[in-house]
C-alpha cells in the first residue's frame, strides 16, 4: 500500500523562493488599486489620532540609503500605530525652495548666470525642476514599501503653504523678533549668499598660523616711561586669517589678563604673560627679558600703526579675549567676527566696520594693494608682503577645523553684511523651557538641542537669491524706512494664497499693498520691494503651522518628529523656534533621531571610496523587505552599517522567518478556523507552552514599537521562528501533523496553535516587512474577526489567554533543555553510523538526584519531542554522552527495537498488530481505520 499518500503532508501555493524584486511591484499596485492607506484611515476612524509630522527631503536629486532609512523608520512607525488603536495619517513632504534647487536647475537649463533671465522665468525652471524630482522621488519612497497620502503631500512651494509662512513671518515681525542689521554671517563667496549656522559644515583646512606686529603709537606715557623706543614696540597679535587683516581696526585685550612689555634684542613686544613663553618659541627668540608687566585695563586706548595700511588700531578690551592660544592680543576685525563686531559695537562705538570683501570672496579697494585678489590668493600674498616688511613675527603651517559651506563644500567667510535676522535672545527662555516638555529619544538629544539654543543669538533668515519665498518687506523710497506692519504682511498671504509666490516678482508695488499705505516716518507712499527670499530652515520650520494646523487629518501638535542627528541645528531647531515664536511652546511632543549610514567597516559612504549602495540596487537585488530588514535590525540611533555581507546575512535571517510561515500555511491546508479550531483547555501543554512564547513575542514587540527600539522587535522575531518554533516546536510537532487522522482532535488542537502563532506572528512583522506579512496574510486561512483584504486592518495581537503558572513554564523550559543535550548525543550517534534518522533511536537518559523525578514526571511526552521511536529512563548507571545543558544527564543513544512501521518510520513492537495493516504500527492503524 502507498502509506504516503495516507499521510498530512504540507500543501501550500506560498513559494519558498521569496522572488521580492519581482512580486513586491505586483503588490505595490494592488495596494495602490485597493487604496489600502485610505482604508486604514477609514476603519481607523474614531480611535485616537496619532500624528508623525514628515520633515521634508529636499526634491533635488534621487533618493540616497539615508532617506530610504529615514522613509522606513516613519513607515514602520505608521504601520504599528494604526495597528496598535490609533488612526495615524501620514502626510510626506517636500522641501522645494534653496540654493540646491536653484543650482542643479539652472545647470540642467543651460542657464549659466541668473541675471540672464528674468526672476519668474528663473523661477519657473526651479520649479519644474522641483516637482520632477519630487516625483521621482515619491516613485521611490513609495516602492519601499510606505503607505502615506502620496497623491496630497505637502510641498513647500504651493501656494496655500506659502500664504502661512507669511502669517508665521508676519506674527514674528509684529512682536518685534524680526529685524534687519549689520551684523557678520556666514557668507559663501562661491554661492553669493549668506548662510544659516545649518548651513554649515566643519572640515579640515590647510592654513598659516601668523603672528604679526602692530607698532605702538600712542603708548599713554607707560611703555616710555620704561625707557623704550616706541619706534621699535609692537602688540603681537596671531591670526589664522591672514586675509582678515584689511579689516583690522583695533587689538582686543583681556582686561583682568597680565601683559608683558617684553624686550629682545633692540625690538620691544607686548603679548600676554601666561602666553609669553609659547609665542616666543614659536618666533625662535630665546634671548629676552621682561621689562615691565600692566594689567589688560592700563593699556586700553592705546594706538597702534597697522602693518600695511594707512590705519590707526585702537587698543581695546573685551571679555571674550581668552588665554587658549595666541598672545592674548587678538586681532579684532569687525566685519568679519561676531564678537569683535560685538564688542566695536557696544562698547567702542566710534570704531567703523570696515568689509574690505565683496560678495565673490575678492578684496576691495579698502584692502589697498592687495584689492582684487581672492581671499585664498590674499593669503599667501599678504603673508609674503609681511615677511619682507618684517611685519610677521612668526608664522607656522597648520591644518584645522573651519566652516565650509554645506552645500558646495567651499570655505566661508565671516563677512558684515545687511541681513534680515530673527533674535532668538528675545524668546530663548521660552525655547529652552519648551525643549524640556519634549520626550527626546535618545535622551541626550534634549542636551544637544538645548545648547545649541542657548548658543544661538540671532538667526539669519535672509537670502540673496530668488527662488524662495520673497520676505514680505517694503521701503519706503524717500526714507528708507522698512514698513513692518502685520496688516500689509497679512495681505501678501492671501495674494500668495491666490497666485502664490510668483505675484511678488511679477506685480508692482502698488498691486501687492493694500490701497492708502504711508510710510510711518516720513508719510511717503511710493515704496519699493525686499529683494532678498527667506531662508529655508525658514520654509520647512513653517510647516507645523502650514500643514498640521491646516489639514483637517492632521493635529498640531505633532505626536513624533524623527529625522537625522543632523536636524538639531537644522528643522528641528528652526520648527522649534518659529512654534515658540509664536505660539509659546514646541510643535513637537517627541522627537527621535537616527545616525548617519555607513559601509561595513564603519567609514562614510563616498564615489572616491567606491563603498556606496545606493537603495534601487539593493531592492533590484533582494527586494524592498530585505532593506527595511536592515532598517529594523540595526540599532539607528548610532551610525548604521550596511555592506554587501550584512545584505547576505540578512537575507538568510529572512528566509528562516519566510520558512517558517512556509511550513504553517502547508499545515493549515485543511484548516478552516470558525469549523476546525479547538478550545484552550483541548490543546496539548506544548501547544500551551508554543502559544505562551508568542505572549511573550506580543509582550516583547509591542514594548519595542512603543519605544521605537525596533531592532529588538526584529531579533525577538527572529529568535522566535529559529528557536522556539523551527529548532523545537514546529519539529515536534510534525508527527502529530502528518500521522494522526486529519481531522482528530490532537491534530486540530495543532492546527489551532499554529494558526494563532502564524495569524500573531504576521501582524507583529507587518510593519516592518510590509510586502512579506501581507503576502502571508493572502495566502493563510482566516476565522470571520480577521479581515482578510489587508494585514494593515488588523490591530496587534492580544494575549491569546492562555493562562500557565510559573512552574508550567520552568518545566517546558527545563525539558528545551534536556533536548538540547538529547540532539547533541543523536548527532553523535548518528556520525558513528548507529542510527540513521532520528526515529532509528532509543534514547536511554541517565539522571541524578532530583532530576530522575522531573524526567519520570514527564516521560510520556518525550519521544514525541526528541523525535525518537523509544525512551527509557534510569536513576542508576552512566550514559556515553554527558549532558552539557543539563550537568545531572548523561545520554546513550542505540538502535530502536522492535519492527520499523511503513507509515510514520518510527520502530515499535505494535508493527502487524493490526492484520489489516500488517506493516504499520497500531497507532498508524488506528489512524487509517
Amino acid at each position: 500500500m502507498d502509506y504516503k499518500s495516507t499521510l498530512n503532508l504540507p500543501k501550500t501555493d506560498f513559494p519558498m523562493q521569496a522572488s521580492l524584486p519581482k512580486r513586491e511591484p505586483e503588490m505595490l499596485k494592488n495596494w495602490e488599486e485597493k487604496h489600502i492607506y485610505e482604508k486604514v484611515l477609514e476603519k481607523n476612524e474614531g480611535k485616537p489620532l496619532f500624528v508623525l509630522h514628515d520633515g521634508p527631503p529636499y526634491a533635488n536629486g534621487d533618493i540616497h540609503l539615508g532617506t530610504a532609512l529615514n522613509k522606513t523608520l516613519k513607515d514602520i512607525i505608521v504601520r504599528y500605530r494604526n495597528m496598535a488603536g490609533y488612526k495615524a495619517p501620514y502626510v510626506p513632504g517636500w522641501d522645494t525652495h534653496g540654493l540646491p534647487t536653484e543650482l542643479k536647475a539652472r545647470k540642467k537649463a543651460g542657464v549659466e548666470n541668473s541675471t540672464t533671465i528674468s526672476d519668474v522665468e528663473l523661477r519657473e525652471i526651479c520649479r519644474e525642476f522641483a516637482l520632477k524630482y519630487l516625483d521621482d522621488q515619491r516613485n521611490q519612497f513609495k516602492r519601499l514599501g510606505g503607505i502615506g497620502d502620496w497623491e496630497h503631500p505637502y510641498i513647500t512651494l504651493t501656494h496655500d503653504f506659502e500664504a502661512e509662512q507669511i502669517k508665521i513671518f508676519a506674527e514674528m515681525a509684529t512682536k518685534g523678533y524680526i529685524y534687519k542689521g549689520l551684523k557678520p554671517v556666514y557668507w559663501c563667496p562661491e554661492c553669493e549668499t549668506a548662510l544659516a549656522e545649518a548651513e554649515i559644515e566643519y572640515a579640515e583646512d590647510p592654513c598659516n598660523s601668523i603672528y604679526v606686529k602692530f607698532r605702538v603709537t600712542d603708548d599713554k606715557g607707560l611703555f616710555t616711561a620704561k625707557g623704550v623706543d616706541l619706534s621699535k614696540t609692537y602688540f603681537v597679535i596671531w591670526t589664522t586669517t591672514t586675509w582678515t587683516l584689511p579689516g583690522n581696526v583695533a587689538i582686543c585685550l583681556g582686561p583682568e589678563f597680565e601683559y608683558s612689555l617684553i624686550k629682545c634684542g633692540d625690538e620691544y613686544y607686548v603679548m600676554a604673560s601666561a602666553l609669553m613663553e609659547s609665542a616666543m618659541k614659536e618666533a625662535e627668540k630665546t634671548d629676552y627679558e621682561v621689562v615691565a608687566t600692566f594689567k589688560g585695563s592700563d593699556l586700553e586706548y592705546m594706538k597702534a600703526q597697522h602693518p600695511f595700511l594707512d590705519r590707526t588700531s585702537l587698543v581695546i578690551l573685551g571679555d571674550h579675549v581668552t588665554l587658549e592660544s595666541g598672545t592674548g592680543c587678538v586681532h579684532t576685525a569687525p566685519g568679519h567676527g561676531v564678537e569683535d563686531f560685538e564688542v566695536c559695537r557696544d562698547h567702542y562705538p566710534e570704531l567703523p566696520i570696515v568689509v574690505p570683501v565683496d560678495s565673490h570672496g575678492k578684496l576691495t579697494e579698502e584692502a589697498g594693494q592687495f584689492a582684487g585678489l581672492t581671499t585664498e590668493a590674499a593669503n599667501k600674498v599678504i603673508a609674503k608682503h609681511l615677511q619682507e616688511t618684517g611685519a610677521m613675527f612668526a608664522m607656522q603651517h597648520i591644518i584645522h577645523q573651519y566652516p565650509h559651506c554645506w552645500r558646495c563644500k567651499n570655505p566661508v567667510l565671516f563677512r558684515a553684511t545687511e541681513q534680515w535676522f530673527c533674535s532668538v535672545d528675545a524668546f530663548k527662555k521660552q525655547a529652552v523651557e519648551a525643549i524640556n516638555e519634549v520626550e527626546w529619544i535618545p535622551g541626550w538629544g534634549k542636551d544637544r538641542i538645548t545648547s545649541m539654543v542657548l548658543d544661538r543669538k540671532d538667526w539669519c533668515i535672509s537670502r540673496q537669491r530668488r527662488w524662495g519665498v520673497p520676505i514680505p518687506i517694503f521701503y519706503c523710497k524717500e526714507c528708507g524706512e522698512p514698513l513692518i506692519d502685520k496688516d500689509v504682511m497679512l495681505h501678501i498671504s492671501d495674494i500668495f494664497r491666490e497666485k502664490g509666490s510668483d505675484a511678488w516678482y511679477a506685480m508692482e508695488e502698488k498691486d501687492l499693498l493694500p490701497e492708502g499705505m504711508k510710510c510711518k516716518k516720513c508719510g511717503c507712499t511710493d515704496f519699493k520691494k525686499e529683494h532678498d527670499i527667506m531662508d529655508v530652515w525658514f520654509d520647512s520650520g513653517s510647516s507645523h503651522a502650514a500643514v498640521l494646523q491646516q489639514r483637517s487629518e492632521l493635529k498640531w501638535p505633532a505626536d513624533l518628529y524623527l529625522e537625522g542627528a543632523d536636524q538639531y541645528r537644522g528643522w528641528f531647531q528652526s520648527s522649534l523656534l518659529t512654534s515658540v515664536a509664536t505660539r509659546g511652546t514646541a510643535p513637537y511632543k517627541a522627537v527621535v533621531t537616527h545616525g548617519w549610514v555607513v559601509d561595513g567597516e564603519g567609514r562614510k559612504m563616498s564615489k572616491s571610496l567606491g563603498n556606496g549602495i545606493v537603495p534601487q540596487e539593493i531592492i533590484d537585488q533582494y527586494g524592498a523587505d530585505i532593506l527595511r530588514l536592515w532598517v529594523a535590525s540595526s540599532d539607528y540611533h548610532a551610525d548604521i552599517r550596511i555592506s554587501k555581507e550584512i545584505l547576505k546575512q540578512l537575507s538568510d535571517a529572512y528566509r528562516k522567518i519566510r520558512n517558517t510561515a512556509r511550513f504553517i500555511l502547508g499545515n493549515l491546508s485543511d484548516f478552516d478556523p470558525d469549523q476546525d479550531r479547538v478550545s484552550l483547555d483541548q490543546l496539548q501543554p506544548i501547544d500551551r507552552w508554543a502559544l505562551t512564547k508568542l505572549d511573550a513575542l506580543a509582550a516583547k514587540c509591542k514594548e519595542a514599537y512603543e519605544t521605537y527600539e525596533f531592532h529588538n522587535a526584529y531579533h525577538a522575531i527572529h529568535n522566535f521562528c529559529v528557536v522556539d518554533m523551527s529548532n523545537f516546536y514546529l519539529d515536534v510537532l510534525k508527527n502529530r501533523l502528518y500521522v494522526e487522522k486529519a481531522d482528530s482532535q490532537n491534530r486540530r488542537a495543532a492546527q489551532t496553535a499554529m494558526y494563532m502563532i502564524l495569524d500573531g506572528m504576521t501582524r507583529l512583522v507587518s510593519p516592518i516587512l510590509a510586502y512579506t506579512s501581507d503576502e502571508i496574510w493572502q495566502a493563510m486561512p482566516h476565522d470571520s474577526s480577521a479581515d482578510k483584504e489587508c494585514v494593515l486592518f488588523n490591530e496587534m495581537p492580544k494575549t491569546t489567554g492562555v493562562d500557565v503558572d510559573e512552574a508550567f513554564t520552568a518545566r517546558w523550559d527545563r525539558i528545551h533543555q534536556l533536548r538540547d543535550d538529547v540532539k547533541k548525543a543523536l548527532e553523535l550517534a548518528r556520525k558513528n553510523k548507529v542510527i540513521g534518522a532520528s526515529l532509528d533511536a532509543k534514547v536511554q537518559l541517565f539522571c541524578e538526584g532530583e532530576l530522575y523525578d522531573f524526567v519520570k514526571s514527564v516521560e510520556g511526552e518525550l519521544a514525541d519531542v526528541f523525535i525518537v521511536s523509544q525512551i527509557e529512563v534510569s536513576n542508576s548507571g552512566k550514559g556515553e554522552f554527558a549532558g552539557e545543558e543539563v550537568p545531572e544527564l548523561s545520554v546513550t543513544v542505540s538502535h530502536a527495537e522492535g519492527e520499523k512501521c511503513a507509515r510514520c518510520w518510527s520502530f515499535s513492537d505494535t508493527v502487524g498488530s493490526d492484520p489489516a495493516h500488517p506493516d504499520v504500527c497500531k497507532h498508524c492503524a488506528e489512524a487509517l481505520s
